[in-house]
Order: structure tokens, then C-alpha cells, then sequence
């Protein structure tokens, strides 16, 4: 679905008369591969290069140096920018952003008819989007009474209502609550279980990439790391080296690893912790 090869991206700042004051390599040489029907996941702090990557997976950018194929087509070719751009969805982090309507089904069906899609496709399309995000009795509502989470999921929406085969997910929870970050995650993962979508979710919260079916991890424009949830979250240390958080249960049974207890490495989730406690604690009791 997606495939980059030694992708560079430099931005270059210049004076009044257009002398380069400075160089800035946001992308160092990525190689990356993304199957169809894959949930990756983009871990990195800010500045890591991480969102200057989703925009050229959308031809918002265009490289400096090396190749980007999206669904097989170079998004560095002009005549490519609009097929790119409807293979692959994006999503921002601010959903006001992204919606220019006063009522929501009118918002969701706002690019297909931009496309030339006929009116009845829109609404069945607009419908089934709708349906797909937990948002259909809404389809009548203002998107401005509308919670932080309902509006990103609007968002989303109008992006499947495009019917792309990828969307790029880019920081779509940084300025939602709790309880609006797990709706979208949750919209993700049932995308792409459901409907086959290709999800590339770019994000700097940990727990939000435990169901993902790969991690990378990006460094200074660089993939630094890359692997499973489990794989990556194994190593507490390397991964605060990179200035990322660790999910708070990840971190206290790596602490109690290395107090002694036979505890598993990469633990996820407080259930996969609970029962490791309890397997050791039966195990003291028998001897």
C-alpha cells in the first residue's frame, strides 16, 4: 500500500533574497513498508519527523530526495496528486479544521460531490460512513454541539465516505479528553477490522498503539525502531532514550523484573500484569 524508499525531506529557510540561511532534515533516508490492510502505528516526539511523513503519504509534500509510492502510484507525479490523495485519507489533529458544514451527513458527503459522485451514491455513502463511526443518529446535527471526539469522528467519516484504501491518522486524539481519544482508537481498529481500511496512525500517547499490528518509531527524521507492540515495549530503556513515555504498566513490570519477580517482558495491558503476579505468587506458594 505504501512503500518508501531513502525518502528526504529538507526544509530550507531563506533570507529577503532568497539566500539558505538554514537546513532543517526533517526525513532522513525513511524506508518503509505497509501492507494492505495493515494498522501501523508512528511513535516519535515533536520533531521527529513523524507528521512531515503523513503529509507526503497525502502528496501535501514533496521530497527531497528518494521515492514514495502510494497504492503503486509516485506521489512525486503531478498527474498522481488527486488518485494519491483519494487512495489515501487524512486526518488532523484539530477537527474544526476539517469541517466546513453546519450539519453533519452534509459535511461527510461534502467530498464525494466534490468528486463528481452521483447524489443517491453520496447519501448511501454518506449513510454507511456514518454507520461505520458510531455517528449516524447525529447525521442531522450542528457539528458545533458536537464533543471534541463526536467532531474527529465526523472527520473520519468524511474521509471513508471517499472510500480511500489508507487513512492517515495524523496526532487525531492530541486535543481530546480521555474518554474522545479512546472513540477515535476504537473507530480506527473497527475500520480496519471491519471494512479491510489500511490505518497509519501517527501519535505520541503509548497506550494508544497496544492493538496496533506494528510500531515505528522515529527519531530525528529516522525510523529508529520498528517490531510488535510487544517487541517494542520490551525495551523501556532504548525507548527513553528517544524521550517517549511508557505506558505506567509497562514501566512497573519492567521494575518488578528487575526486582526478581519472573515477569514477563512487553506487558501491554494491567490484565496481562494482574495474572503475572498471580502466577508468581502461586508458584512461592507451592515451593
Amino acid at each position: 500500500m505504501i512503500k518508501a524508499k531513502q525518502l528526504v525531506h529538507e526544509y530550507i529557510r531563506r533570507d529577503e533574497e532568497g539566500n539558505v540561511e538554514s537546513v532543517t532534515t526533517a526525513l532522513d533516508h525513511v524506508d518503509l513498508n505497509v501492507k494492505p490492510g495493515e494498522f501501523i502505528a508512528i511513535l516519535g516526539h515533536n520533531g521527529s519527523g513523524k507528521s512531515t511523513l503523513a503529509k507526503h503519504i497525502n502528496a501535501l509534500l514533496v521530497a527531497s530526495e528518494g521515492t514514495l509510492l502510494v497504492n503503486g502510484m509516485d506521489v512525486s507525479r503531478e498527474e498522481n496528486i488527486l488518485p494519491v490523495r483519494q487512495s489515501a485519507g487524512m486526518v488532523f489533529q484539530n477537527p474544526d479544521n476539517q469541517i466546513i458544514a453546519s450539519v453533519v451527513e452534509e459535511d461527510v458527503g461534502f467530498g464525494p460531490e466534490n468528486t463528481g459522485v452521483p447524489t443517491e451514491e453520496i447519501w448511501r455513502r454518506v449513510e454507511e460512513s456514518l454507520a461505520a463511526v458510531g455517528m449516524l443518529k447525529y447525521r442531522h446535527h450542528s457539528p458545533n454541539k458536537l464533543s471534541g471526539g463526536q467532531k474527529q469522528r465526523v472527520a473520519i467519516a468524511g474521509v471513508v465516505a471517499m472510500q480511500p484504501r489508507c487513512i492517515v491518522l495524523d496526532e487525531p486524539t492530541a486535543m481530546l479528553d480521555p474518554n474522545g481519544r479512546r472513540e477515535v482508537i476504537r473507530t480506527a481498529h473497527e475500520l480496519n477490522r471491519a471494512s479491510g481500511v489500511t490505518i497509519l496512525l501517527i501519535t505520541h500517547y503509548m497506550e494508544e498503539v497496544v492493538d496496533a499490528d506494528r510500531v515505528l518509531v522515529m527519531d530525528q527524521g529516522k525510523v529508529v525502531m520498528q517490531g510488535t507492540p510487544r517487541e517494542i515495549f520490551s525495551q523501556v530503556g532504548k525507548l527513553k532514550e528517544y524521550r517517549l513515555d511508557v505506558p505506567q504498566v509497562t514501566i512497573l513490570a519492567d521494575l518488578l523484573r528487575q526486582s526478581g519477580l519472573d515477569i514477563p517482558r512487553g506487558v501491554l495491558r494491567r490484565e496481562e500484569l494482574v495474572e503475572a503476579v498471580l502466577r508468581v505468587a502461586q508458584v512461592e506458594d507451592m515451593q
